[in-house]
């Protein structure tokens, strides 16, 4: 019987790597004290009625996502069998996460028309929908395909999940928002680990941290929305970070419209 082997393997240091991040990742956000949603978050810098519509600004801001959303679904729709993807089945992360931001279009104009913790659910849902779905298919172009299409629909309920379990544990008097805040924060944590891990069988690839970068900029501007308002007089930092954050999908939109599998 031939000897076994004892070497290790790069790929076991890859995963055994991304299985800390993962461990990690979870013990960190769901130990500790629950978290609740501060009131004050509702407190918008730019409060402007646009004729007879609410806050105006922060909800038309919201128009992109849709734009960007309809037209990667049309792309996608257009695709199956391009050069875009190896296999056509590898389209459905994508597929999903392009519908996530046409419906997050429809979810934040919702909240922000009356910013509140019951409207907040339906921004927050359709978020949790592109956060998953990235996240599959990272792990589809990078890992294994056949293990990130079988986890795309685990990851999508799970991220819904946390947004009812978060309305839930409000509605009954014991408030968490940790198991959310690990989804999306999370989430990009282990998208931009695995880009560092592995290497994609796909040209442009690199888009994935300027989506990260462009994701950092959407926050810090949702951070300063009342100082980029008192300062611009014109534009509140919340409607910039729609903006932004619409750019994200598009850049991920143009890269798949150019990429490759490489060496083909």
């Amino acid at each position: 019987m031939p000897p076994l082997s004892t070497t290790i393997q790069p790929s076991h240091i890859r995963h055994a790597l991304l299985l800390i991040v993962v461990i990690a990742t979870a013990t960190f956000g769901l130990t500790g004290e629950r978290i609740s949603q501060p009131l004050s978050y509702h407190a918008f810098a730019d409060t402007r009625s646009w004729a007879e519509l609410p806050n105006g600004c922060d909800v038309l801001s919201n128009l992109p996502f849709l734009v960007i959303g309809i037209a990667g679904l049309a792309y996608l729709a257009r695709s199956r069998q391009t050069e875009a993807f190896a296999y056509p089945l590898e389209s459905a992360p994508y597929t999903v996460f392009f519908f996530g931001i046409a419906l997050t279009s429809f979810g934040s104009s919702y909240y922000h028309w009356s910013p509140d913790n019951s409207s907040l659910v339906w921004d927050r849902l359709p978020m949790t929908l592109t956060f998953m779905s990235l996240l599959a298919a990272m792990i589809v172009e990078r890992i294994d395909r056949r293990v990130g299409l079988a986890l795309l629909a685990p990851l999508v309920v799970l991220g819904v999940s946390t947004v009812w379990y978060w309305q839930w544990s409000y509605l009954n008097g014991n408030e968490d928002l940790r198991p959310y805040l690990v989804v999306q924060f999370g989430g990009i944590i282990l998208i931009l680990t695995i880009a560092s891990l592995y290497r994609s069988r796909y040209s442009h690839s690199g888009v994935i941290w300027v989506v990260g970068a462009i994701y950092v900029l959407a926050k810090m501007a949702e951070v300063l929305d009342i100082p980029i308002y008192q300062f611009t007089e014109a534009v509140s930092g919340h409607t910039i970070k729609h903006l932004i954050a619409a750019t994200a999908a598009y850049a991920l939109l143009v890269s798949l419209q150019r990429r490759r599998l490489k060496g083909v």
